[in-house]
């Protein structure tokens, strides 16, 4: 079964500018500061990361660190994403964060189910 979030953020991952690259990094290196020594929420700022510094989705080995997220923190991170979405000036990197919304809504379905 294919995730409703993988091909369109496979698409904002491969539609990041030049500008929305270094943007995303930026905010992702935030976010692994913030979370401490939280394995699972690094891992997960680490694997966007290389998505965006890749272009390209399926970087990771093993499972989707989102999966192994508690009810908490993925709640947090959807509020984290929810704000660069509505907040960031730059489109492309909106998108993204659009899409990785979508990655954490099916972890957060998966979860509760």
């Amino acid at each position: 079964m294919i995730d409703h979030h993988s091909e369109y953020l496979a698409q904002a991952v491969a539609g990041l500018t030049p500008e929305g690259h270094q943007r995303v990094d930026e905010l992702l290196e935030q976010l692994g500061q913030a979370v401490g020594g939280r394995e699972w929420l690094a891992r997960f700022a680490k694997i966007r990361k290389a998505e965006a510094d890749s272009g390209r989705t399926a970087v990771s080995q093993g499972p989707e660190p989102g999966s192994m997220l508690t009810k908490q923190e993925l709640d947090g991170l959807t509020v984290g994403f929810m704000t660069i979405r509505d907040q960031e000036p730059l489109e492309d990197v909106a998108n993204w964060a659009n899409a990785v919304l979508a990655l954490l809504k099916d972890e957060g379905e998966r979860a509760s189910t």
